[in-house]
């Protein structure tokens, strides 16, 4: 965990003076719990960035990649067919937070920001008359939270969980952050060719954090985790500062912590590292999509191995922490719900989740929801969205749903509550300018056992203008037969659905 520095250390560093480089121990604290008396339940939301159902053993998949999350599904609303919202970080997690879809909300370009609209409709918001606590390590996820700062009682910095990051720029030098930030970029850290405009302040930077780092090297092989490159991080203090603060939060709380692992880089601690690299499962091979970034079969093999170690450790730390809460009493008046922002891919020549494609690999995620006290479970197999999950914890905690979600409440909670669509969306459109209607961009529809995924735009697609595939996701999981063609009345059927939401949605923005 990063160790703050102060404006004057800072401007000592920039001027050479000596930098004490061996900050004091973290100090933790295992506070004991006494479990509120009343009806008001908490809800705590833990969510592990791109995690992919497809790579959860406990969804069907062939590597035992989770058994703690196999242990403990038992006593879970275990969600088969959940779906992001988006593709990516910005629009997955903006339609967690606003119970709406990226059409809506607009935060679907890299790094976006909902619309002014949307600042006052989040889930933080609806939870009024609850102590709110926001968390996350990922860049573009801290951007919402900042947004939605105004209502939260306890926004924590992103910096906070971080063993060595460039943000004590934003915190010594807040009123100047561009100019400052340029500059430190400029005069300290190195570019990726290797050069900065000061090699001797370049030189000190970089001795100073491989100090800072030097402890946690040997626990992790293939390097420390990291978000962009630079901000390093270890899970599991990440999972000792929750255990640790959680039972300070006032109650009742509504706490939503977004971890980054297993997140790329996929880098895991060293009793993760190499498990599957070598074990004799192949993935099912499949041919080159549009899209493809024309990674071979071999490559895209080996960082499934490294992504599926990765949620090894994943696993391993929730386990932990849902032990910690359970022997500490928290779950007697805790809501627990466990999902993901959006998925990971390994196939098709595509590597990751920013592409244009929607394949099951990038908008199947897990969710789970552990009830307060309850140690039976059950499955729930029909499609549900990113937007359903906090509009269902506002019903379970007796607060009013608010006019803004676009979610139904979750079975089995539903209570015979009319839901708003039967409809699952996912939306990818990364280069669609927000103020305008959606002319390029990706968009998948799920009803029942069938997905219809529909590009329109793409300079890829050339004269066409658009494309649909359609799939049959209960009988052909892998999405390897496009009945488009085969069934192409119920692909039509469901493109004139998808049509017609899509002219309601581009229809504020449109001229004239």
């Amino acid at each position: 965990m990063k160790q703050n520095l102060n404006r004057r250390d800072f401007l000592k560093l920039a001027g050479l003076a000596p930098l004490g480089l061996i900050a004091p121990p973290l100090v933790k604290k295992l506070s004991e719990y006494n479990p509120l008396q009343g009806e008001r339940k908490n809800a705590l939301v833990i969510l592990f960035d791109s995690f992919s159902a497809s790579d959860i053993n406990l969804y069907g998949y062939e590597r035992e990649t989770t058994p703690n999350l196999s242990r403990l599904a038992k006593r879970a609303v275990v969600y088969h067919n959940h779906y992001a919202g988006g593709n990516y970080t910005t629009p997955g997690t903006a339609s967690l937070l606003t119970m709406a879809h990226p059409w809506s909300h607009r935060a679907f370009r890299f790094g976006a920001r909902v619309t002014d609209e949307y600042a006052n409709k989040s889930v933080f918001h609806a939870f009024d008359d609850y102590h709110r606590v926001g968390y996350t390590h990922n860049p573009l996820a801290n951007t919402l939270l900042m947004q939605f700062q105004m209502d939260m009682d306890q926004y924590v910095p992103m910096e906070k969980l971080f063993i060595s990051d460039d943000g004590l720029i934003r915190e010594l030098f807040s009123k100047d952050e561009d100019i400052a930030t340029v500059s430190w970029t400029r005069e300290i850290k190195r570019s990726e060719y290797g050069y900065s405009y000061s090699l001797l302040l370049s030189h000190l930077y970089e001795k100073y954090k491989d100090l800072q780092l030097a402890s946690y090297k040997s626990a992790y092989p293939n390097g420390l985790p990291n978000t962009n490159g630079g901000n390093y991080y270890v899970l599991e203090e990440g999972i000792d500062w929750l255990r640790d603060q959680i039972a300070e939060f006032p109650q009742p709380f509504f706490a939503y912590i977004h971890y980054h692992p297993p997140h790329f880089p996929y880098k895991p601690r060293i009793e993760f590292n190499d498990i599957f690299t070598r074990d004799s499962y192949k993935p099912p091979a499949k041919p080159d999509d549009l899209f493809t970034e024309d990674n071979s079969y071999d490559t895209l093999a080996n960082a499934r191995a490294r992504y599926d170690e990765f949620i090894l450790n994943v696993d391993s730390e929730f386990g932990r922490l849902f032990d910690t809460l359970e022997s500490s009493g928290m779950l007697e008046n805790t809501w627990v719900a466990l999902t993901s922002d959006h998925g990971e891919m390994q196939e098709r020549g595509i590597s990751g989740h920013v592409t244009p494609t929607l394949y099951q690999p990038i908008v199947r995620v897990p969710l789970m929801i552990f009830e307060p006290g309850k140690t039976t479970g059950s499955e729930i197999h029909t499609p549900t969205g990113a937007a359903d999950l906090m509009t269902t914890l506002l019903h379970l905690t007796g607060h009013e749903i608010p006019e803004w979600s676009e979610g139904n409440i979750l079975p089995p909670y539903a209570d015979g509550a009319p839901k708003r669509s039967n409809l699952v969306y996912t939306v990818q459109a990364r280069r669609n300018n927000v103020e305008l209607p959606l002319t390029e961009a990706t968009i998948s529809q799920v009803v029942d056992n069938f997905k219809l995924i529909y590009y329109i735009g793409y300079p890829e697609l050339e004269g066409l203008g658009e494309k649909i595939q359609l799939f049959d996701i209960q009988s052909d999981p892998e999405e390897m037969n496009d009945l488009s063609v085969a069934k192409r009345e119920t692909a039509s059927e469901l493109l004139d659905l998808l049509k017609i939401k899509l002219n309601e949605v581009n229809r504020p923005y449109q001229s004239g």
